[in-house]
């Protein structure tokens, strides 16, 4: 049950503190699954639909059937010349400032969408010819080719559009870090993509100096948008043009180089037809086969999520202190006095040594209809390394679960047996188990490959020791450098996310 509503603003009085501070988390950006917002102040990142698109979970699932549903609404009202279904879509969507993200100097006060905004968006959308000719497809294509939408205002859209899961995923946080929320907040407007209406209520959100608090998944931001203008017109757009002018046998632009070759640089293109976003679409519209190409190539690459060092960087907030971490777990005397401690530190080093391939940690997570608990599960939307190893290879981990066991003795096949009955092939099939020691590790390791043989899943032990590897070979990557003078054979450098005790553990149960 939550907090009253009434009487939230004695709770703090202040600004510029991070969520971690305001509600003392004890925890760094590293260690939190969610952007450490200022309470106040905003941070400049941005929701991007784009990397929603290529979350394999239920909850990006979700996102992006809101953000299709809404925008397909906007695009068919605009076509039927349908102005009082537009206003009512576009006048719904408010700034978003509970999240705190974007461009706004001092306290959060958005450059979203007010009534006017709506209005422009709308009258812009109906004039677009390339809105008419089918450019603009999804609400990432809105940046390209309409004028004053840029990456504020299509994060700030997205916000509107998922404001219901993002509803939902603070409140998973405040659970996992018993972050207070109160009863009777305004959830503001939520679309239904059933329905393909707007709805409002009630609910349950935390209150940080007198105003509601959505925290967002750092998975989701990026400095900029996967789908960049910019990118576009460098390396598509431009060498089109480029090539247009050295096939043309009239062209003004080209040179002919000593070698017999024609060639007109990129500066020359940019002289003669402009690079602004009016250019860009102009040209565009010529050329509508190479707008498609890149959308269809961005399409089907996932972006690289927002980095450790850049959240750090944008934030002003420290790198995560990895060894720290480790010795925090090492020193949390074995035994089921401190099993929550552990339980906690073990969270808390996982998730800054896996993101972003894993995400979204719930603590204590009930499944199979509440018949049994999982002491953290995360969603795995790796993008490369180990934990998307094993989704090429066929090994169920859209959830990966993890055992926390602070005990004074061995684990054994009780312990082994409890989180394999917790895998499920939709779910998952591969999850951690994590300890202080074994008198005899590798009788462990045979009982987790005996499992794995016998189509129950499998199961990586990792004990203290084990962790602390881990994190050396973490180090190891982020600290490398090539070899000076360079060796004869090419240097492949360490990947952070490889996780080779992970790979060589895996390798032993089969």
């Amino acid at each position: 049950m939550g907090n009253d509503l009434t009487g939230r603003e004695s709770l703090h009085t202040g600004g510029g503190m991070r969520v971690s501070e305001y509600y003392n988390l004890g925890r760094t950006q590293g260690t939190l699954d969610f952007v450490d917002v200022d309470t106040v102040n905003d941070i400049r990142v941005y929701i991007d639909p784009s990397t929603i698109r290529h979350l394999a979970d239920d909850w990006g699932r979700e996102c992006i059937i809101m953000v299709t549903t809404f925008f397909d609404s906007v695009l068919d009202a605009v076509k039927m010349k349908d102005k009082a279904r537009t206003n009512y879509l576009l006048g719904n969507l408010g700034e978003p400032n509970e999240t705190h993200l974007g461009i706004s100097r001092g306290k959060s006060a958005g450059r979203g969408f007010g009534k006017q905004m709506s209005v422009d968006f709308a009258a812009k959308l109906a004039e677009s010819q390339a809105a008419k000719t089918g450019l603009i497809e999804d609400l990432e294509d809105t940046s390209f080719f309409l004028d004053r939408i840029e990456k504020d205002i299509v994060s700030d859209i997205t916000t509107n559009i998922i404001r219901g899961p993002l509803i939902t995923y603070t409140q998973q946080m405040a659970q996992v870090f018993k972050i207070p929320l109160f009863d009777g907040v305004e959830s503001g407007p939520v679309w239904n993509p059933r329905t393909l209406e707007w709805e409002q209520g009630y609910t349950q959100l935390p209150v940080a100096d007198g105003e509601k608090l959505l925290l967002v998944p750092k998975v989701i931001v990026r400095r900029d948008l996967h789908m960049s203008r910019g990118d576009y017109y460098r390396n598509y757009l431009a060498p089109t043009l480029q090539s247009e002018e050295e096939a043309d046998p009239g062209s003004k632009l080209v040179r002919v180089l000593k070698d017999g070759r024609r060639k007109v640089t990129k500066g020359d293109i940019a002289k003669e037809y402009g690079s602004s976003k009016p250019d860009v679409t102009r040209e565009t519209l010529k050329r509508p086969s190479v707008y498609a190409h890149f959308r269809e190539i961005k399409k089907s690459v996932a972006p690289n999520p927002i980095s450790h060092r850049e959240l750090s960087e944008v934030g002003n907030t420290p790198l995560p202190d990895y060894e720290a971490l480790l010795k925090k777990v090492i020193d949390t005397p074995p035994g089921q006095a401190d099993a929550n401690k552990y339980h906690s530190n073990i969270e808390a080093l996982l998730t800054a040594l896996f993101y972003p391939s894993l995400s979204m940690p719930e603590l204590e997570e009930s499944i199979h209809e509440g018949r049994k608990r999982v002491d953290i599960s995360y969603t795995n939307n790796a993008p490369e390394g180990f934990f998307r190893f094993l989704t090429r290879h066929k090994i169920p981990s859209r959830y990966v679960y993890v055992e926390c066991k602070n005990y004074t003795h061995d684990v054994t096949n009780p312990e082994l047996d409890q989180l394999s009955s917790r895998f499920s092939p939709l779910r998952g099939q591969f999850g951690i188990l994590a300890c202080r020691s074994f008198a005899d590790k590798q009788k462990f390791l045979s009982r987790c490959r005996d499992t794995a043989l016998d189509y129950r899943g499998f199961v990586v032990a990792l004990d203290d020791s084990d962790l602390a590897e881990l994190v050396s070979d973490v180090m190891k990557a982020i600290n490398w450098k090539p070899a000076d003078p360079p060796p004869s054979e090419p240097e492949v450098p360490p990947r952070i996310h490889d996780y080779p005790l992970l790979h060589a553990r895996l390798k032993a149960l089969s």
